[in-house]
C-alpha cells in the first residue's frame, strides 16, 4: 500500500462492487447518513447461530464509501456477530482514532488497511466509516 487515498484496491471495489443489492434472507439491517455530502449506505447481513453467513449493502455514496462498504462485505461474512462488532471498532480506530491505536488497527485489518490514507483528510472519514456505522446499527438489534 502506497498510503494514497484512492489505493488500486479501493478504485476496484468503487468501479465494481461486490455484494451490492438487497440480501433476500436478511435478519438484521442498519443504514447511516452522511449529511455533509448526502451520501447513504444501508448493511443487511444475514446471521444464524452468532455467526455472519451473507452481507450486502445499497445506496447512493462516494467511491471512498462505496469501496468501504463492498469490502465490509466480504470481510463480515464468515465471522461471528462478536467479531465483526470488533472489526467496526477497529476500522473505526483506523480512520480516526489515535495515532497509536491506528498503528496497532491497521496491522491487525490487512487490506482494510488500505483506508488509513483517509486520517490525512478529516473531510473523508465518514466516507470510509459510513458503511461500517451502518453494520453497527444493524447488530446492535
Amino acid at each position: 500500500m502506497t498510503g494514497e487515498l484512492y489505493e488500486d484496491l479501493v478504485l476496484e471495489h468503487a468501479k465494481r462492487p461486490r455484494n451490492r443489492g438487497r440480501l433476500a434472507h436478511a435478519t438484521h439491517g442498519g443504514s447511516a447518513d452522511n449529511a455533509l455530502c448526502g451520501d447513504s449506505i444501508r448493511v443487511e447481513v444475514e446471521v444464524g447461530d452468532g455467526d455472519i453467513r451473507a452481507a450486502c449493502f445499497e445506496g447512493h455514496a462516494c467511491a471512498i464509501a462505496t469501496a468501504s462498504a463492498s469490502l465490509l462485505t466480504e470481510h463480515v461474512r464468515g465471522r461471528t456477530v462478536g467479531n465483526a462488532r470488533v472489526l467496526v471498532e477497529q476500522m473505526e480506530m483506523l480512520c480516526a482514532g489515535p495515532s497509536d491505536d491506528a498503528s496497532a488497527a491497521g496491522a491487525a485489518l490487512g487490506e482494510l488497511g488500505v483506508f488509513a490514507a483517509v486520517r490525512r483528510y478529516p473531510a473523508r472519514v465518514r466516507c470510509a466509516t459510513l458503511a461500517w456505522d451502518a453494520l453497527r446499527r444493524a447488530l446492535a438489534d
